[in-house]
């Protein structure tokens, strides 16, 4: 079977792009680079976002990547200019910033952990091991109830919206990928087990609404 790469991480540049892909070959880490968008989400019903660049490895490299990632912005940290905006965080900002490391780059997360360490506040590694574990825990947790978008999802399959397929499927498949690389649900069981009514409805409802546009035809022969 082969490997599974799922995304590590997305860029609107691609140069940014290369130069990660360039530090996975340089560490013979296997990568694939693809064009890709936010594609069908079922908070904005349809996306119109522009083209990422999406680096994608397998899950068991995530760590690995994760370090390696860490050690080459440590040494580029040294030279960054006092201009650098997070120069004016606040200790808590920057705190957010090494709590919520997976929102931040692996460059402002460094950063933002050597000035915490010369205000006078260091995270030992312990510490930061815990941080990454609560965020882990944090960041498994379902999306809240999509009762809205069920309901949606129920009007259009029983009208045989093309659009009650996308919102099925959506809800039953959707999964999330974790800065350890672990992927898990996006939605709670309940949400989910409604999608997949939703899509075969969708189905049954296309597969009527096609029939009956065709009989004409079968008709007439």
């Amino acid at each position: 079977m082969d490997p599974e790469f799922i995304t590590y991480q997305k860029f609107n540049d691609p140069a940014l792009a290369n130069d990660l892909a360039e530090l996975l070959a340089g560490n013979h880490i296997e990568y694939q680079v693809e064009e890709a968008t936010s594609g069908f989400d079922a908070s904005m019903v349809m996306s119109n976002a522009p083209v990422d660049y999406a680096v994608k490895i397998q899950s068991e490299d995530f760590e690995k990547v994760n370090q390696l990632l860490k050690e080459s912005e440590r040494r580029d940290v040294e030279a960054i200019g006092k201009d650098y905006y997070l120069f004016a965080f606040t200790d808590d900002e920057l705190m957010e910033v090494v709590t919520k490391a997976d929102e931040w780059s692996s460059f402002d997360v460094v950063l933002a952990r050597k000035l915490l360490a010369e205000r006078g506040k260091s995270i030992s590694d312990e510490e930061i091991s815990k941080i990454h574990e609560s965020r882990i825990v944090e960041l498994k947790e379902p999306e809240p109830p999509q009762a809205l978008w069920i309901i949606v999802g129920y009007i259009l399959a029983f009208g045989g919206g093309v659009l009650g397929l996308f919102i099925g499927w959506h809800l039953s498949t959707y999964k999330k990928t974790l800065p350890d690389g672990e992927r898990v649900y996006g939605y709670t069981e309940n949400d989910r087990k409604h999608g997949k009514r939703i899509f075969f409805l969708s189905f049954i409802g296309l597969a009527i609404a096609f029939a009956v546009k065709l009989s004409p035809v079968f008709e007439s022969n």
